[in-house]
């Protein structure tokens, strides 16, 4: 009987331990490709050359940014393996690289790959692998398709609710205007084409007197800008990625084109647009902002500001502070940093999805006042809030209210 009793306590307590083992194990190592005790393996694919080589220091940025987690112990004790490669803008070079991410390098997600047309050669593959695709730097509408393409994020505004503004903007304060569009031939400028259009609603016809479109392969867009100025437009919408936009800018204003000129969010860096087009030659013109502007002087004594300076300093001294891209790189990667910390210890492809869609509240530090990022199993849009500005002097200048992307149109 005491045999027995004392056997059966034996085997009960060694089944308890097994199972406590077993629940530990299970809570505590959940991982998908990618991940181990010590590492995160994060995929990137960037245009480090090519026309949309500005955008490149993205990239940067965000290799600096998880250096600088890593130097302060990682994400629970993990660090990030941040893998980035060119990919020159070109879609077909997308696919290659997202492949080699995915089926050689086995990164847990594809992380921030720039571009609406290299992320579209990309999409389909990336859901049918069942690979995070996750806070694209694009703000293509399309990215918020949590039904259709589960597997796929967004992370800045979206086009159409950008273009959308502007509309109404352009409806109430200059209702008999003479437009001329100008936009990048691929999905990115018709995603904002699109958004105007709508925005305009009716009057979209009588409106746009011109649309004229151009290819990511012209070395020069000048010839566009001649030819819209002769059509007597006064309002120009400038759908351009920097180097384009920055031509574009000097030519009007070579040409003496006076317009109220709008220039899409992509393109409203001072260092890789303004300042190379000339300050001078882009007063007045009207774009928004969803970051703080490092080059406004309110956010002087702003804290984190501070920490962003604190950051260029120690971990990424060549980064131009006057650079938006910078900015955008040192925020989104904040994001991710949230998402995985939200991850704990279930670090599978299907938890970074899961976490991704439960962000509630987040301020990465230098979003505007006023503006969250809030993301859930049908809402795959982080950011849906922007404040319109105005280039004055050296630097922009905001204006009006935040307003929402949801009903901005």
């Amino acid at each position: 009987m005491t045999f027995n009793t004392t056997r059966l306590a034996a085997i009960s307590a060694a089944a308890l331990l097994v199972a406590a083992a077993s629940t530990s194990a299970f809570a505590q190592k959940k991982y998908g490709p990618g991940v181990t005790d010590t590492e995160i393996k994060i995929g990137n694919i960037m245009p480090y050359s090519g026309p949309a080589s500005a955008y490149g220091v993205i990239g940067k940025t965000e290799e600096a940014y998880f250096k600088k987690i890593n130097a302060e112990g990682g994400i629970n004790g993990r660090k990030i393996n941040f893998i980035s490669y060119d990919d020159a803008y070109s879609p077909p070079k997308t696919v290659e690289q997202a492949r080699k991410l995915v089926e050689s390098d086995e990164v847990l997600l594809v992380f921030n790959s720039l571009g609406t047309p290299p992320n579209s050669a990309i999409h389909k593959y990336m859901n049918a692998k069942k690979v995070p695709q996750l806070f694209v730097a694009t703000g293509a509408t399309k990215w918020n398709d949590a039904k259709d393409f589960p597997w796929t994020m967004g992370w800045q505004p979206n086009y159409q609710s950008e273009s959308r503004i502007y509309a109404k903007y352009i409806l109430k304060n200059m209702p008999n205007a003479k437009i001329a569009v100008l936009y990048q031939n691929d999905d990115y400028g018709k995603d904002y084409l699109k958004g105007f259009k709508d925005g305009l609603g009716a009057k979209a016809a009588s409106l746009i007197v011109v649309e004229d479109s151009y290819e990511v392969s012209e070395p020069t867009i000048d010839s566009h800008i001649v030819k819209m100025k002769a059509t007597g437009a006064d309002v120009f919408f400038n759908i351009t990625t920097p180097k384009f936009a920055a031509q574009a800018i000097k030519k009007s204003a070579e040409i003496g084109w006076k317009t109220t000129h709008f220039l899409n969010n992509v393109s409203a860096s001072i260092g890789a647009v303004i300042k190379p087009a000339g300050y001078e030659n882009s007063q007045d013109i009207i774009s928004v902002a969803y970051l703080m502007d490092p080059a406004d002087p309110q956010w002087k004594d702003n804290a984190d500001m501070k920490g962003f300076d604190e950051f260029l300093a120690k971990h990424f001294p060549e980064g131009n502070r006057l650079d938006g891209s910078v900015m955008v790189g040192y925020n989104v990667a904040q994001t991710l940093v949230q998402v995985l910390k939200q991850c704990g210890d279930d670090l599978t492809r299907e938890n970074v999805m899961k976490q991704a869609a439960s962000l509630k509240d987040f301020r990465s530090t230098n979003l505007l006042p006023g503006i969250k990022i809030n993301t859930s199993a049908g809402d795959f849009a982080p950011i849906e809030q922007v404040q319109l500005m105005k280039f004055k002097g050296d630097k922009w200048e905001l204006f009006g209210e935040i307003i929402s992307g949801e009903t901005g149109g």
